[in-house]
This record gives structure tokens, C-alpha cells and sequence, in this order.
């Protein structure tokens, strides 16, 4: 089948025409609706505080993708920022190659960088299937089917650069080599680590040995491991409250600002299956989870970072979570960070690219790009495989 062909039932909805889209009676329609549509009559920004986007929808087949479009937006998070993916996370992420002198060498060039950047626009820009959380799954489709709404998408917005994220060669072959095929440049974004918790056979006695051992500490300290239903209105201000110190405070503001409005919505309409620790009454864990064609991942992850590290909330939370995967027989995306956690507990390493289509932009607006993907496949990549990050 041609791509015009496929292309032709690609249809584009937006806040306006929303009441008029036939949503998909299927799981990941039925999801995709109580997700989104709270997102695009009210604004990103109610719940999502640091996420100014406007959201539109692509209907192909059965499927329904998120589209979200920026004319800028510099201090967005970086689920819809290139700028602050590319420039202002990293800099801030620099810290973790432990070397003072290349830090600072790196930092100014990324300064360098970003004015240049700017200049060119970086942050105009379409994103497709762009959930606004730090890991984007992917439905059952095919590289036919992206890159149809990727065609769709370029006729609707001319001036725009398109990109796809989180795609990875163990998980989207076939998406990555359509893409390729149809002249996007692969940018790399992070190192990612995969549990094949879906095989019961998965990972080598030590690593067993380590699940076990943390999995224990919630007896061993008094924990009890409680689902979404034990949860009330009371525990929002507390989850919010773990997530910001974790994922905002130790790491970095440039995450999603989830608030209190955004796990409501989320645990009311089930687009976040949330579980926590709980121990003399209080929360002091939460993680909230999804899962889409049989891959598990967990935008929503956080504990109590006053406590004590010998506690271990992060070893006992994360056990937890395996065994969740484990028992839905899903492969457990668990996304960036903590890198040698995850490898000593049986975790593998893969890279996550954003797929970028700029071919109908002029030189102006294109070199940046090239220059993410030149440098980043040359020294980005081969330096954070060096260094396990």
C-alpha cells in the first residue's frame, strides 16, 4: 500500500472539533480519551505546571496519538522542549561525569550552543505521539502508520521541525527504520534500562538474590505495600509531595510539575495505576504506572527523601515495581537514572532516540539538528557507554 493511501485516514482533531472525534473503542482508546481529553479542554498548564502546549489529536486506523505543538516555550519542561532537553538538563546533568575540568569545557559550549539554538528556533516544533511524560510508549502500530501522520503532520504545520521521542532499537524496530528510511535524523536523547520482567527466567542468581533482599525490607521496616484503592484524597498532597522530592528536588525542575489536580485526574480516571508504602499511617513511597503493548513504565516515582538512605524506600519501591511487571507479564521500561541499580538488579542498557523530520525547513533552521546528531552519535553516545550512565 502506498503511503498517500494510508495517509488519506489520517485525521487531525483539535480543542475545537473535539466533540465531533469517534474514539476508538478499544483499550488504548478508552485510555487515550480519559488521558487527554481532561488535557485539551483545560489547558496543559492545570495540571501540569511547567507544560504550556497546545494538545491536538491524530486519528489513523484505530489509533489515537497525541500531537502537541510549541512556537517556543524555553522554560518548558523537557517533554516538549528540545532546548531544555538538549541544553539546560544537560548542563545541569554534567555533575555526573565526576570530572571538574571537562564539565566546565562542556558547560560553556552548551551555552555557546543554546544562544545559537535559539536563534534557529529549536523550540518550533511538533511532537507525535507525545504523551508529556518522560517515557512515551507506543501502541501496536506500524512505520507505515507513523509515517503517515508524520506526512499529515507536515502539511498541517509547514514551519515546523517534527519529532518523535523515546524510541529505542529493542522496542521499535520497525517504527526507527521507517523513519529512517523516510530521512529523519535519529537525535539520541538518554540511556535507558530495560527489565525483561515478562521472562520468568530473566536475570542471573545475584541479581535474583538482590530482588529478594530488597523486596524483604518492607517487613524488615515496618512497611506495607498499599494499592490505589487504600489511597484517599488525603494522600494527594503527600504524593505530590514525594514526587517533588525526588524527581524535582534531588534531580531537576525541568521534569514534569505534576501537582495535586494532575494525580487526581490521573487516579480518578485510571490513566495512572498508583501504589505506595505506607507505614504508621503515612506515605512515605508512591509510584504510578501505565502500561501499552505490553511494555510497563512509571512517570510517577518518588519517596521520601528525608529519610534515612538505610531505610531503603528507593530498594523496596523498586522491587515492588518489578514484581507489579512481573505479574501483569509485561517488559518494564525503567527509563534513565541510577544506572548501576538497575544494571546490578538485571537491567540492560539501550539508547532512546527522538526522531527528527526537518527536511522541509531551510538551512537555517536545519544545522542545529544536524549538529545534535553529529555530535551526540559521536561523542555523547561512546562517552555514556564509557561511563555506564
Amino acid at each position: 500500500m502506498q503511503i498517500e493511501e494510508v495517509r488519506s485516514r489520517v485525521l487531525l482533531y483539535d480543542r475545537n472539533n473535539l466533540d465531533s472525534i469517534d474514539w476508538p473503542d478499544t483499550e488504548d482508546g478508552r485510555y487515550a480519551r480519559a488521558y487527554l481529553e481532561p488535557l485539551m479542554r483545560e489547558g496543559t498548564t492545570r495540571y501540569i505546571r511547567n507544560v504550556d502546549t497546545t494538545i491536538l489529536l491524530a486519528r489513523i486506523d484505530d489509533l489515537i496519538l497525541p500531537i502537541t505543538v510549541n512556537e517556543g516555550e524555553y522554560d518548558n519542561a523537557y517533554v516538549c522542549s528540545p532546548y531544555t532537553h538538549y541544553i539546560r538538563y544537560a548542563r545541569q546533568e554534567l555533575s555526573l561525569l565526576q570530572r571538574p575540568r571537562l564539565e566546565k569545557s562542556l558547560s560553556a559550549m552548551l551555552h555557546v550552543f543554546g544562544y545559537g539554538m535559539k536563534r534557529s528556533h529549536l523550540n518550533r516544533v511538533v511532537h507525535i505521539n507525545n504523551w508529556l511524560l518522560s517515557t512515551n510508549l507506543f501502541p501496536r502500530i506500524t512505520g507505515e502508520q507513523v509515517v503517515a501522520v508524520l506526512h499529515a503532520v507536515r502539511e498541517q504545520f509547514p514551519c515546523h521541525a517534527i519529532v518523535i521521542r523515546s524510541l529505542c532499537s529493542s522496542l521499535h524496530p520497525d517504527i526507527l527504520g521507517a523513519l529512517r528510511t523516510e530521512g529523519c535524523k535519529l537525535v539520541p536523547s538518554r540511556q535507558v534500562y530495560l527489565y525483561c520482567a515478562n521472562d520468568a527466567d530473566y536475570g542471573n542468581a545475584k541479581a535474583r538474590w538482590l530482588l529478594k533482599r530488597d523486596y524483604e525490607l518492607l517487613a524488615r521496616n515496618g512497611y506495607t505495600f498499599v494499592p490505589m484503592s487504600d489511597m484517599t484524597a488525603a494522600d494527594l498532597s503527600r504524593i505530590a509531595e514525594l514526587y517533588k522530592l525526588l524527581y524535582l528536588d534531588k534531580y531537576s525542575y525541568d521534569n514534569p510539575q505534576f501537582d495535586e489536580t494532575f494525580i487526581s485526574s490521573a487516579m480518578q480516571s485510571g490513566a495512572l495505576t498508583l501504589y505506595g508504602l505506607r507505614k504508621d499511617g503515612r506515605l512515605d513511597a508512591v509510584m504510578g504506572y501505565f502500561s501499552r503493548n505490553g511494555v510497563m513504565t512509571t512517570p510517577l516515582f518518588g519517596y521520601d527523601t528525608t529519610l534515612p538512605q538505610s531505610v531503603g524506600l528507593y530498594r523496596m519501591l523498586s522491587a515492588c515495581l518489578i514484581r507489579q511487571s512481573r505479574e501483569a507479564g509485561h517488559l518494564l521500561h525503567e527509563s534513565a537514572g541510577a544506572a548501576q541499580f538497575k544494571r546490578n538488579r538485571g537491567a540492560i542498557a539501550d539508547f532512546e532516540y527522538s526522531a527528527v523530520y526537518d527536511r522541509h525547513l531551510p538551512l537555517g533552521r536545519r544545522w542545529c539538528w544536524a549538529m545534535l546528531e553529529r555530535l551526540l552519535n559521536g561523542f555523547g553516545v561512546p562517552l555514556m557507554r564509557k561511563l555506564k550512565l
